[in-house]
């Protein structure tokens, strides 16, 4: 009897230990990693960090689409939003279409969505058929096929973010966190806007009478900035931009530096969320039109960097408006021109582009910089309403 009673002991206690582990694994982020970053305060972009990615940047790293919207231009973007709308229920439908409004519309913000409240669905109460769904509309405004970029770079700040929870940021960061909504309803005729957000990502797409009337105010930014390895891929969001600017101001002469250096220092964004429409009365710095060709081409290399994220009509009809007036746009820049340092802060300011990077201190990896970005349109933002 006493053996009976030890070998029923002992299989309840194995049990109970399996389903205790089984929650500890729960408990953690759908992402499992180990960090080999080796950044320091300068220099923070070599190194790799290798993360898990969670079922939801699976789900949306295949981009092959699965849809029956065969129109073109805005007309597919309005089918493919109905479409993602159809897999909803009326409770997730009605915390997704939402009216248009100055409200909604500046419901954005550099900071997970639980510390600043998002509107619309987010992806973790999404099914892998609304996750398709939702990718399908994604990849038609958003470059696809470029690394790093468009479509891509988006993916890679997930990546990113699932990465942030699994080291100790918890479950407050994560892909989970990002929201869809629709403001407005998506029509060919009318106002309307797609509002994708979430921490170091947000990417606002205003229509009205059936075209793109804005694509700002857009936020970008990552922790790490060092790579991120998940489902074999390697991801490094937003590295590029860091590069080219730091390639156009390594470029100029010590004078041309001299007339571009800022007397102030940057500890983040001029024109983050929350300060729409603050644009400073004055240019400062220097004007792209007294530089040679050469850095002008530098220049306007970082500036497509943003703006090649959206799709090709999309970019192409921005980039030939900038392009016209980057001789009267100015650049300017605070701390090292390496942008590789805390405090380093770089802007570029036209008749209608802004956009500011901002190199500084980690959050959740403590001593190590990470970007924080901002593009906005003196003129387009929020489609100029």
């Amino acid at each position: 009897m006493k053996r009976k009673n030890l070998s029923i002991f002992l299989l309840l206690f194995v049990g109970f230990s399996s389903l205790f582990e089984g929650c500890k694994s729960s408990d953690v982020d759908a992402t499992s990693s180990t960090s080999t970053s080796t950044g320091t305060s300068t220099g923070t972009t070599t190194g790799s960090t290798t993360s898990n990615s969670s079922s939801i940047t699976t789900a949306l790293a295949v981009t092959a689409t699965t849809t029956t919207c065969n129109s073109t231009g805005v007309a597919q973007i309005v089918c493919l939003a109905e479409a993602f709308k159809a897999t909803l229920s009326s409770t997730q439908l009605a915390a997704t279409q939402l009216t248009y409004s100055k409200t909604n519309a500046q419901k954005w913000s550099n900071l997970p969505a639980g510390m600043s409240a998002r509107v619309g669905i987010n992806l973790g109460s999404l099914s892998d058929t609304q996750l398709a769904a939702f990718r399908n509309l994604m990849v038609a405004v958003l470059t696809l096929g470029t690394t790093d970029e468009g479509y891509d770079e988006m993916i890679g700040n997930l990546v990113a973010d699932d990465y942030l929870s699994s080291i100790g940021g918890g479950s407050t960061y994560g892909a989970g966190n990002y929201y869809i909504s629709f403001l407005g309803t998506p029509s060919t005729s009318s106002l309307w806007a797609i509002l994708f957000t979430g921490h170091h990502y947000t990417q606002p797409i205003t229509f009205n009478a059936g075209a793109v009337t804005g694509v700002t105010p857009a936020f970008r930014g990552t922790e790490p900035q060092a790579a991120v390895t998940a489902a074999n891929r390697t991801y490094q969001a937003f590295e590029q931009e860091r590069v080219a600017f730091a390639a156009m101001l390594t470029g100029l002469s010590t004078t041309e530096q001299t007339t571009a250096k800022l007397s102030g220092s940057y500890s983040d964004l001029v024109l983050g969320p929350g300060q729409d429409g603050k644009f400073p009365a004055t240019k400062s710095g220097l004007q792209v039109g007294t530089l040679s060709s050469d850095k002008q081409a530098l220049v306007l290399k970082a500036i497509k960097l943003y703006v090649n994220d959206l799709d090709a009509t999309t970019s192409a009809a921005i980039l030939t408006k900038y392009t016209s007036e980057l001789a009267n746009t100015y650049i300017s820049y605070s701390g090292t021109t390496a942008m590789s340092s805390q405090g380093d802060y770089v802007r570029v300011d036209g008749p209608s582009v802004w956009i500011e990077f901002s190199y500084q201190g980690g959050v959740i990896i403590k001593n190590t910089p990470h970007s924080h970005s901002v593009w906005r349109d003196h003129s387009g933002d929020y489609g100029g309403n």
